[in-house]
């Protein structure tokens, strides 16, 4: 498997790719997907953006993740915005790299993609803070939680609905720049 940055029209391009490990990888029902794919394909043109993939030996795309400034006016921010305390609102989301998507197909898991993933999009990542959303879930038992804990994500929000969703999520953030030492560690 090989790791690459993606420009904006390498992502467009692979799309439908994109697409489907979004949805093998959330578990989203098929006419859900269809939805994500426009925003998915409006989100390469924000300031900030940034983007990796890994693909197969054959060219297929085994995950993918990106990212943006996050910004007032763009509904993720929006909705986390109104949910923080004031305080809070300041140091997360002032300056903030958002993790928008980090995906790996189910059957390419367990075996690190996600983490060098995660490791290689935080290393482009420019802000003081990162922040995510990831599905409620046994931290002990996920995947995504151990990884995102692994390289330091501590709670921001819990049991967070977004409008739309059938799903509680968790708002999860760190400080940038993440450290070598811990990227290191967050390989093994």
């Amino acid at each position: 498997m090989r790791l690459v940055a993606w420009q904006p029209d390498d992502l467009l391009r692979r799309l439908d790719d994109v697409v489907a490990v979004y949805g093998a990888a959330m578990g989203y029902r098929p006419e859900l997907l269809q939805t994500r794919r426009g925003y998915i394909g409006s989100h390469v043109r924000r300031p900030g953006f940034r983007a990796v993939a890994t693909l197969t030996p054959e060219g297929g795309v085994a995950g993918f993740g990106y990212g943006y400034t996050s910004v007032a006016g763009q509904w993720w921010h929006d909705q986390v915005k109104s949910a923080l305390p004031e305080p809070d609102r300041e140091h997360w989301l002032t300056d903030c790299f958002e993790v928008v998507e980090l995906h790996v197909r189910p059957v390419a898991q367990g075996h690190g993609l996600g983490a060098r993933q995660l490791r290689a999009l935080l290393a482009m990542a420019k802000g003081k803070t990162v922040l995510l959303s990831t599905p409620e879930a046994d931290e002990q038992t996920s995947r995504a939680w151990r990884l995102y804990r692994r390289f330091g994500f501590t709670d921001v929000l819990r049991n967070f609905w977004f409008p739309g969703d059938e799903r509680a999520f968790a708002i999860l953030g760190r400080e940038l720049p993440i450290a070598d030492r811990l990227t290191e560690d967050a390989a093994s």
